[in-house]
């Protein structure tokens, strides 16, 4: 009972970050934001509204970790090394692009499609080499 209360408030945090994705979305286009804040802000987001995890979610355990675990504190890193006042200021923006909905970021989505056949690829390889 203990485990299944932490888990579902480790879901309800990685919720309430995950609202801060738009946040980071125009937070990085931002002139002010320092380029290192932009370099974590702009990979957190694209990965975030990839539509392909680099570990898929039927992969048990692991494929929740992205979405438990890697996006929060991605999430956390970026909005600490991001000013506050631009934060703010991006706040109310953020609430109306997340009402027209989450964009989704084809690129990166391809670019988890070629590892997984690279991957893919190699292991079959591997596995023709050790049997012929």
């Amino acid at each position: 009972m203990e485990q299944q209360s932490t888990l579902t408030k480790l879901k309800n945090y990685a919720r309430k970050l995950k609202q801060n994705l738009f946040v980071l979305y125009l937070s990085y286009k931002d002139h002010r934001v320092p380029w290192y804040a932009k370099l974590v802000a702009i990979c957190v987001v694209a990965y975030a509204f990839s539509p392909i995890d680099l570990i898929p979610d039927f992969i048990p355990v692991l494929g929740y970790l992205d979405d438990l675990i890697i996006v929060p504190l991605g999430i956390s890193l970026a909005l600490k090394l991001i000013p506050s006042y631009i934060i703010e200021e991006n706040k109310e923006k953020a609430e109306e692009i997340r009402k027209n909905g989450k964009p989704k970021n084809w690129f990166v989505a391809l670019l988890f499609f070629l590892v997984w056949l690279l991957l893919a690829y190699w292991i079959g390889k591997l596995l023709y080499n050790l049997f012929t």
